[in-house]
Parts: structure tokens; sequence; C-alpha cells
């Protein structure tokens, strides 16, 4: 199971915590939760309300009026003390840590200083374990997100007025595509910002996948031409197939699959290093990768990169090609892959086993190629020359799969 998390409207620990319920986790173990950590009573309670005309949750944390203030390690104290989840405690734990950094980081503090009503509030509190209980409950493999809209304008806080986003928000998020939007508000809290930055894997347009379940959770705003909500998106990672026509033959496939490309223009790695690189490609989960010749501006030698996978390896790929190469950006291509039925047999020459890849097209057989590596195997083994044994293989393979 994936999530894809529609930040258009921002996003703050509550509206998350409402999506997240709406999307199906199950209330109860998040009210279990929340109360686990909560050192006075806390309480969940929500209702269905419009946000610009569209239905949405609305989740509502009650808590009694406190002026408590407390720091970190107040904060990691109650969720270690608690009688929580541990994958949940672990992930809570690492979402206060990263709220607390970034205000340390504004206010040029050690992150064990920071003492302010934010963290230490009680629907701070459950709104980041209750989000954490929510993801974990939903048992999302990975968790993507679209482009944040923060707003814009200026906000009151304890420290005056700030300009929109407020700095902890900006320290958050930094590196993730980020927007003002339409609204002259405070669009995305600390709090929401701290949560999206743990929990989101890949950020980027919607992957391709199947749709099981949608969560809104509403903002506390009603905005007149904007709908404040984020939606959470839960399904499994799909693949585009098509209905074949009836005329077609049978064992024939049309467009089977969707499959992303990923290009890049690379004029300053060491030439010598590019063959290791395609094989670690294809060991991540490429299905093809492949180099082209180029010149750049200036007339500067260079290579494209071009490597075809799966949607569902895409985020493995992409994280190689940046480890490995000295690529700073991508070009990312959504195609349509076609590819006949295939199988593989095995033939011998002189002893030796090569293996052979048959394709077929409406059942019968199109074409047949040996294993290059395999050839060359049998080729040292034997003493022969490469083109020897390839042709022979070849021609064992044709006499074998006859077309």
């Amino acid at each position: 199971m994936i999530g894809w998390i529609d930040a258009a409207s921002g996003a703050s620990g509550d509206m998350l915590l409402a999506a997240l319920l709406d999307a199906g986790a199950d209330e109860a173990l998040l009210v279990e939760a929340v109360a686990a950590v909560a050192p006075e009573p806390v309480s969940l309670r929500s209702e269905q309300v419009r946000r610009g005309g569209l239905a949405a949750r609305r989740t509502y944390v009650e808590v009694a009026d406190s002026a408590t203030h407390r720091g970190l390690g107040e904060v990691l104290s109650l969720i270690d003390a608690a009688d929580l989840d541990e994958v949940v405690a672990g992930h809570a734990r690492e979402v206060f840590t990263l709220l607390a950094r970034a205000e340390a980081g504004v206010h040029g503090i050690s992150p064990d200083a920071v003492s302010f009503h934010e963290i230490g509030a009680l629907d701070a509190i459950a709104d980041i374990v209750g989000v954490c209980a929510g993801f974990v409950a939903l048992g999302l493999d990975a968790v993507h997100c679209g482009p944040v809209t923060v707003g814009s304008g200026r906000v009151s806080t304890r420290h005056g007025w700030l300009s929109v986003p407020a700095p902890a928000v900006a320290a958050l998020l930094r590196g993730v595509p980020t927007a003002a939007g339409p609204v002259a508000a405070e669009m995305c809290t600390p709090t929401g910002a701290a949560l999206l930055r743990h929990w989101v894997t890949d950020w980027g347009p919607q992957p391709l996948m199947a749709v099981q379940a949608v969560g809104t959770g509403a903002g506390s705003r009603d905005f007149p031409d904007h709908p404040n909500v984020v939606r959470l998106f839960v399904g499994t990672p799909a693949h585009v197939s098509s209905t074949r026509p009836p005329d077609r033959q049978a064992g024939q496939r049309a467009v089977t699959d969707t499959a992303v490309v990923y290009e890049t223009n690379v004029d300053d790695l060491d030439p010598r290093l590019w063959p290791l690189v395609l094989q670690r490609l294809l060991d991540a989960g490429a299905s093809d990768a492949w180099l082209v010749p180029i010149v750049m501006k200036k007339g500067r030698p260079a290579h494209t990169l071009s490597v075809l996978t799966r949607p569902d390896r895409a985020a493995a790929v992409r994280e190689t090609i940046f480890t490995e190469t000295s690529a700073i950006g991508l070009r990312e291509l959504l195609v349509g892959k076609h590819a006949l039925d295939r199988d593989f047999g095995s033939v011998q020459i002189q002893g030796q086993p090569i293996s052979i890849k048959i394709a077929r097209s409406g059942g019968a057989v199109v074409n047949v190629q040996p294993e290059y590596d395999d050839v060359v195997a049998a080729a040292v083994a034997l003493n022969r020359p490469v083109k020897a044994v390839l042709a022979a293989a070849i021609a064992e393979a044709q006499r074998a799969w006859s077309t």
C-alpha cells in the first residue's frame, strides 16, 4: 500500500489526523495512542463539515486549558513512559525532534534548550502521536506528496508578527517543492511541516496507483474560493494494461505496461565509471539503461544517460542515479511499453550451456537471441573466438525454435 498527499491547501496536524481517519485509520487505535501519552485528559472528536463546497472531516482535540510549557526532553520522556506501540513511539520521537531542531535553528539555540508553548501543548502532542499512529495503522510502504502550499502574509506568534511561511516551516520544508498559494494566510503549520517532512518518502505528482480510499481532512478556516482541505489517497502501485482488440491475434500484446524513463546529461563524470553505473542501475531494478554521446554548450563532450524502469522501482533507480553519478537533476517521462511474450531456453555448444531468449508474437517465435555473457564464457572455456561461438549458438537456437 502507498499513499499520496494533496497538500494544495497546506497541512496541519489536525488536518492530517482527520484525513487519516477519513481514509480508514481505526479511530479507536488513534484515541488509545493519544491517551497513552497525554499527561492530562485528552479526547478526540470529529464531524463532517464542508470546506469550499467539499465534504470533509474535521477533527477536534479537546483538552483542558493549560499554561504548561514543555521542552523536547519532557515530551520525549512522556513518550518513553507511555504504554505505546514502539513503532508509533519511534516515529513520534523523530517528529518532535525535527520540530525542536527547526525551532532551535531559527533561534540559534540548542534543541535541548527549546522550551515553548507549542511543542508542549497537549493538542500538539495529540496531533503528532495520533498522526503517527494513523500512518502505522494504514501500513503504507511509501508516502508521496505534491507541492506544499505554505500561504503568504503575516502570522501572529509569541515572538510577534512574522512573515509566512513561519521560519520553522521554512526550515522544515527546505528542499521541498512549495508555493505561496491563492490565500494570504498561514496554510502550513510547523507541526504539519514536521509531520510531512518525516513521513513523506517522495515529493511530486500523484504516482501511478490504484486508489482504494481518499481521506479529506478539513482545516479550521473555510475560505470562500479555495477548499481548505488536505487529501490522502491510499492504494496500491498500478500498471496500465490495455484490453486486446477483438481482431488482435491471441498472444500478441499491445501496450501492456506504463514505464518511467529518466534522462540526464552528464559532462563531468570519469567515463571509466559508466559500465559500473549501468550495472548498478540494473541491480536497482531498472529494465534497461544506456548512454548516448552528445556535445553540450561550449563544445563540451558529454553523455545522455537514459534509464527505463517500472514505476514501483522508480524511487530506487532515481536514488541510484544521484548516488552513482554527478547528476543534479533528472527529466522524467511516463511512457507506454510494448512487449512480446518471452521465455528462455538453452542450447549446448560443444558441451557448454548457453541460455537463449525466445520472443513470440501471436504464439509464433519471431526472435531467438543467445545470452552474450554465456557466449563469452563458452568461448573462453572452448578457447574459440567469441564470434564463432555466437554464430553457432544462433544457428543451434534457430534449428531448435524454427519460425
